[in-house]
């Protein structure tokens, strides 16, 4: 099968794009890096023309398109089977899946008061009372997770897809400044010292400062 390209836009800013990348370093999937920026007229035409939602990260892998992070997740899964990249126990496979799909489809009001800018940090910041059931309800999964199955990741001794959801969570409590108990801060410690996690987030602190912040759901 041809190499497959994967198209994201700020680093700096964009979740989802971190999280797509994630997975496809995670799975070992060879891939070429294409960048946008959708804040260009032209780029989100261009784009529109190949990911019909405009949305980012966008896989293509021969002649395999998935521009839709969750299935680009099931479609790795599928396409590297060895690599694990969902618990095998059967019981904790529908848990990871679960709390991936939480935080695919939910969480809005934290993403919209807490962006992720990974070149920010502030030493202090009120959060909005609509946003705070938000982060309670992440603490709760974490803890769960980490309870159950022993850690360090979310699932055990190895990452697994929750890792690569959340992990951009992990940025954004810690650019604002959100307390966490020990077990999770040390969940958080553990992400950020992923070499991968590290890899992108240098080339976040690369990217230009006049970038625009990206909307939300970019």
């Amino acid at each position: 099968m041809t190499r497959a390209t994967l198209t994201i836009s700020s680093r700096n800013y964009s979740s989802w794009s971190l999280r797509g990348w994630l997975l496809c370093r995670m799975a070992g999937l060879e891939f070429d890096e294409a960048r946008v920026d959708l804040d260009d007229a032209d780029s989100r035409q261009e784009l529109l023309l190949l990911s019909p939602s405009v949305l980012v990260p966008r896989l293509t892998h021969g002649d395999i398109v998935v521009w839709d992070t969750l299935a680009i997740a099931g479609y790795l899964d599928e396409a590297f089977p060895e690599i694990r990249m969902l618990p095998e126990e059967k019981v904790a496979r529908a848990h990871c899946r679960a709390v991936s799909g939480e935080m695919h489809s939910g969480f809005h009001n934290l993403r919209s008061a807490l962006p992720m800018n990974l070149k920010a940090r502030h030493k202090s910041f009120k959060i909005f009372s609509g946003a705070r059931p938000d982060v309670e309800r992440i603490k709760a999964i974490w803890t769960e997770c980490l309870d159950r199955h022993g850690g360090p990741w979310l699932f055990g001794a190895e990452p697994t897809i929750a890792d690569a959801m959340y992990a951009p969570v992990c940025t954004r409590f810690r650019t604002y400044a959100v307390e966490l108990e020990p077990g999770l801060a040390a969940y958080c410690e553990q992400v950020f010292s992923w070499p991968l996690m590290r890899e992108w987030t240098e080339g976040a602190l690369a990217e230009p400062d006049e970038i625009v912040e990206l909307e939300v759901e970019f």
